[in-house]
């Protein structure tokens, strides 16, 4: 690939920054305490399950409104909701330079809300859905007056979705569904729950399982509890379906091939993803850098140190390498069928997440004490980068999956018979 930014992605970033010095900044320091030492404690409602409070989530909705005013917020989304359909390539490059400028509105981090958002559920309505269905859900999924949150994960199966024991049983042309979710995402604000459930077939076929867009006040779905997280606030709710009867016109897709829309945005959703932890594992170096330049220790600069000069330089230098990659694999998203840079797009996601851990734990080393604090955003980007190497397909589901495109056991070469990743 051409390794020089493409002109008009170079020009759409000037543009973003621009918008967000003009319209997200002010809006910043006109809430100080969201952004500062007090944010995770300001942003959680406390006393409320520890899910996110409304006042910074009303905050994010209008960095969302004025980002959509602006035409960011769709850039990456179907031509059908308005959107530019940008390319892969040009949404990673800004991603990617988004988080590289630390903390703020224009990415927050827990809800992964950004001025150029990835937005699954609205590919994946509307790749899949209905015409009803789009005709209910696809626009209020941009604008907000929708959210579907995503109900996979079970208390007792993460990656082996396709053993799953939520059930749905036939009853006329209606269902009945039976299960508990865990880390059901965004139940606090959702409208309706995407709910997995086996329909037919045996534990680890993957077929026979399907999604059901179950609204939220359907009788019978009960948010038990939110799980109090390593990174605060928290919307991963456990939540029990029980005798939750619902139409066939629920079910999105087909019934029995459910797993197609959990595996449809995998691709975007990772490479997307892997940018942003490359991003802030560029801003953790700068950062780094900039206070070992001026930080004195024994009569001279930090920088003077090779003890902190050469953790820093290799660290920079897998920087470079891995945000060339990761635009490298993007570009091949968008010229190749995404199943034959199945295992590119997990090598870039499994690296720069550990990446993005490693270098917010070397910026607390460099800055010392005061890195430790939450007067610096250290603590912040390692807590949640550090769940990325566990959601979104966990660093040893990404290296199964390299492995099996390595042997032949799975890809466009597939040669032996064996683990199929």
């Amino acid at each position: 690939m051409e390794f020089d930014i493409p002109a008009d992605i170079a020009h759409k970033i000037t543009e973003i920054d621009a918008f967000i010095e003009r319209e997200l900044v002010p809006l910043e320091q006109a809430h100080p305490e969201f952004f500062d030492y007090r944010r995770e404690y300001a942003r959680t409602d406390w006393e409320g399950g520890g899910q996110p409070c409304e006042a910074f989530e009303e905050l994010v909705r209008e960095m969302k409104r004025r980002a959509d005013r602006a035409g960011f917020l769709r850039l990456g989304l179907p031509k059908e909701v308005g959107g530019a359909e940008a390319s892969n390539l040009a949404v990673v490059i800004i991603r990617e330079h988004l988080s590289a400028r630390g903390l703020g509105l224009h990415g927050n981090l827990p809800d992964e809300s950004s001025v150029v958002p990835s937005m699954p559920m609205v590919h994946i309505v509307h790749a899949y859905g209905s015409p009803a269905q789009k005709a209910q859900y696809l626009q209020g999924l941009v604008n907000g007056e929708h959210y579907i949150a995503f109900a996979l994960t079970e208390p007792d199966h993460g990656s082996d979705a396709t053993w799953l024991e939520s059930t749905a049983v036939r009853d006329g042309d209606h269902w009945i569904i039976n299960g508990v979710k865990r880390f059901n995402s965004g139940v606090h604000k959702a409208t309706a729950d995407l709910v997995f459930a086996r329909t037919s077939g045996k534990a680890g076929d993957a077929q026979g399982i399907t999604a059901f867009i179950v609204p939220m006040n359907t009788p019978g779905v009960a948010i038990e509890y939110y799980h109090w997280t390593f990174n605060m606030p928290s919307d991963h709710a456990e939540v029990s379906l029980t005798n939750v009867r619902v139409p066939d016109s629920c079910i999105l897709n087909h019934e029995g091939q459910g797993l197609v829309l959990a595996q449809h945005f995998v691709h975007q959703n990772r490479i997307r993803q892997a940018a942003q932890s490359v991003g802030v594992a560029r801003y953790c170096v700068a950062e780094s850098v900039s206070y070992a330049l001026e930080r004195k220790s024994f009569g001279k600069p930090l920088a003077g140190h090779q003890a902190i000069q050469f953790p820093l330089a290799e660290l920079h230098a897998e920087c470079e390498v891995l945000r060339n990659y990761v635009f490298k694999v993007a570009q091949e998203l968008d010229r190749r069928p995404h199943a034959s840079v199945s295992d590119q797009v997990a090598i870039a996601n499994f690296r720069a997440n550990r990446l993005a851990c490693n270098a917010a734990d070397l910026a607390m080393q460099v800055h010392g004490g005061i890195g430790y604090t939450r007067s610096k955003p250290f603590e912040h980007l390692y807590r949640h980068h550090r769940r990325y190497r566990i959601t979104e397909g966990s660093d040893e589901m990404q290296i199964r999956k390299v492995a099996a495109y390595l042997f032949g056991f799975a890809g466009e070469h597939k040669r032996h018979k064996g683990d199929p990743a």
